[in-house]
């Protein structure tokens, strides 16, 4: 059986970045960030990280459930991209 990652970094899909931007909405370790919705991260991260874009929601969608994001961004991009309008974050589309 693999060990759980200990730190966030380590979890499928993160790296030294999310390691920094998480904890400005209080996610410091693996088992937060699986107990928290993704999508209320992202939400919260949005103001706090310029420029944060949906590969990050990707990311954390993926980390959680152990998944590669590019499969998630495949796989369910219209499911997030609707829950995102539902919430008011849908990102804008040029014109």
């Amino acid at each position: 059986m693999t060990p759980r990652p200990q730190r966030l970094r380590d979890m499928k899909g993160l790296g030294p970045r999310c390691e920094q931007w998480l904890p400005l909405v209080g996610i410091r370790t693996p088992d937060e960030l699986r107990a928290a919705d993704p999508f209320q991260v992202y939400a919260r991260l949005l103001p706090q990280v310029p420029g944060l874009g949906l590969n990050m929601l990707y990311a954390l969608i993926g980390a959680i459930e152990g998944r590669n994001w590019i499969d998630i961004k495949r796989e369910r991009r219209t499911e997030i991209l609707l829950r995102l309008e539902d919430m008011g974050l849908a990102p804008r589309r040029s014109a």
